[in-house]
């Protein structure tokens, strides 16, 4: 009887941690596409502010002089913009 007893626990107790175990995969899964999402979005982010910024510093450079060559910025391509 005992040993039956301990055998029910102790499937209850691997139960409850299988399930432990794949709500956390699970977590993992959700924060790790998360995180992903969020270095795209700073990505994209940070392209429009250095391209907004390099765009006010070629007015402003264009006012001070009209006839200074310069280089392009380096822009980070969203890759939704390629799949258009």
């Amino acid at each position: 009887m005992t040993s039956w007893f301990m055998t029910g626990v102790a499937l209850a107790v691997a139960l409850m941690a299988w399930l432990v175990a794949r709500r956390t995969a699970r977590r993992v899964a959700e924060l790790s596409e998360m995180y992903w999402e969020l270095k795209y979005q700073h990505g994209e982010l940070r392209a429009q502010l250095l391209q907004s910024d390099g765009s006010r510093r070629a007015t402003d450079e264009a006012v001070a002089s009209p006839a200074a060559p310069g280089k392009p910025p380096d822009v980070f391509v969203p890759l939704a913009s390629l799949k258009r």
